[in-house]
């Protein structure tokens, strides 16, 4: 598997505007666009940093997996996501090394992306996602 570099870093919020405050007006980032993907029941706010970004992710509804996480762990990282070159030959060697993973097929993702996550028993507690744009 090629990972190429870090693509984004998932940080679960209860509200864009509220959390996107700090990154905005004290860290001077700027939130490129905001995107509703409503199969995973989240918006988006997009912070790009060079060849990486920043993702708040606000639930929109009571149930969704972002919501799930805040009432668990409470608001910070959710997970960190790597671009690969091929997410669909990255997911088969994850596979044949028996990794446990939560989608066995990539999915659409926010802002065009497919991605796929592996499960965080396999990784110590973190949620990763590998995406691929």
């Amino acid at each position: 598997m090629k990972i190429k570099h870090i693509d984004h870093i998932g940080i679960a919020v209860k509200s864009i505007e509220q959390a996107g405050k700090f990154y905005t007006e004290i860290l001077g980032l700027k939130i490129q666009d905001i995107e509703n993907v409503a199969d995973q029941k989240v918006n988006v706010a997009f912070l790009p940093i060079t060849d990486s970004e920043l993702e708040l992710l606000e639930s929109t509804e009571a149930d969704g997996p972002v919501s799930k996480y805040i009432a668990a762990r409470g608001q910070g990282v959710q997970h960190i996501a790597f671009r690969v070159e091929n997410i669909g030959e990255a997911l088969e060697e994850l596979k044949s090394k028996g990794v446990r993973l939560i989608d066995q097929t990539p999915r659409n993702g926010a802002g065009g992306a497919r991605i796929a996550f592996i499960h965080p028993k396999e990784t110590n507690g973190v949620l990763v996602e590998i995406c691929e744009r």
